[in-house]
This record gives C-alpha cells, structure tokens and sequence, in this order.
C-alpha cells in the first residue's frame, strides 16, 4: 500500500459556476481516481446547521456542528452523487442558492474550516484523487502533482447556474444569480482564511465559450501528456 503522499492528486479550483464539479467528476472517471467535492461538506453542515436552526453568526455552535454532522457519499443507480447527512439524502436540497449562500457564510470561519480539514484530506485513497473545490490547491492538498484553477466570465457563470437550475424546475432569474454569484466571488476572495486565488502553481484555465469536453481534455492532458 502507498504511502498517503504518494498517492497522486489533481486539484481543481475555481469560483461558483466556472464548471469545476462537472470537470472534476468526469476527469475523474476518465481516470479512474476518486472525487472529492469539497463544496458538498461545507452545504452539508450549512443544511445541517438550518435543520438544527442554528444562527450561521454563532461560530462555536457551527463548529459544533461541523464535527458532529455525519456526512456519507453514496451513488445512485445511475452513477451520479448523492449525498447523505445525518442518515437524510439531502442532495437535492443541497443544491439550492440558500444552501449555497451558507456554506459561504461557514466557509470563512476559520475553526470550521479547520474541523473540515482531515475529513477532506482523507479522501486521498489509491489510485488517486481529483479534488475540485476553493482552496485544494493552496491549503488541503498543497502538495498535489497537478493543480487547475477554472475561471469564466461571470455572465456566463450566471447563464449555465440558469439553465441548471431551470431544468431541475426552480424558479430564478438571471439578474438575480449574476447579483449572487458576484457576492459570493467578493466573499470569497476577500475571506480572511483561506481565500479563493490559484495557486501560485496552477495551470489556470478559461472556460467561458468552451465546451464540457473540451475542458476535460485540456485537463487530461496535464495529468496524461
């Protein structure tokens, strides 16, 4: 068996909408490696923290929850994702803005970012792993052999969380996910800990105008020259 340091990593960072889960999922596959969606942990103890009506400004009880939430990964029969808190499949809920917007909130806690850490870097199994999320490059997985920092105009960030959420029968508009996509990228860049920003070893990549496969193989490329 390898020795954890051993194992390779690719990780893939960006801001919300840049298409980093969907690259990451199907680089993934293309490789054989596991996946980390590390955004998912940070929603799961947001959804958590809001089914214990937790206030998102009391960082001790968000801590709290962040190391007692118990949060699994399984696939349903069609391969894709699900995630499961609490013994709950909440997946679906998962993916809401609101659910979204937590996680932001909980994310620039530091202690909370710390109770996460281990749970995030022990996904780092034989044959390797693909890690998309904000900071694996920089801080989980500062080691890692490849780094990819996505980016995309936020236009058309907003156009592809549209169409995405259209097509799952939610109600939103466009003026209002651009509003909150520009947030976001202001909350996340400016956080005190662990601020989103390529690492200072990563390929950056421009995704807007470019297609899904594309994107994957410009990414394979770097791990498969």
């Amino acid at each position: 068996m390898p020795e954890t340091s051993e194992i390779p990593v690719l990780t893939i960072d960006g801001p919300s909408g840049s298409g980093k889960g969907t690259i990451s999922r199907a680089v993934a596959a293309r490789l054989g490696w596991h996946y980390l969606d590390s955004g998912a942990l940070y929603r799961a103890v947001g959804v958590a923290a809001g089914w214990a009506d937790l206030d998102l400004a009391d960082p001790a009880a968000l801590v709290r929850c962040a190391f007692d939430t118990d949060i699994g990964f399984r696939a349903d029969p069609a391969g894709e994702p699900r995630v499961i808190i609490n013994g709950v499949d909440a997946t679906d809920e998962l993916r809401t803005e609101t659910a979204g917007a937590a996680a932001s909130a909980i994310a620039a806690i530091p202690e909370v970012r710390s109770a996460l850490r281990d749970r995030q870097r022990a996904f780092r199994r034989a044959p390797g792993l693909v890690a998309d999320g904000r900071d694996m490059g920089t801080v989980i997985f500062p080691d890692a052999g490849h780094k990819v920092f996505l980016t995309a105009s936020a236009d058309e960030r907003a156009e592809r969380r549209y169409k995405q959420l259209k097509d799952k029968g939610v109600s939103v508009t466009l003026d209002g996910l651009l509003r909150e996509i520009l947030a976001r990228d202001a909350r996340d860049a400016h956080r005190a800990v662990a601020p989103l920003r390529p690492a200072d070893d990563a390929v950056r990549i421009d995704t807007t105008g470019l297609g899904i496969e594309a994107v994957v193989e410009r990414v394979l490329a770097l791990v498969q020259p």
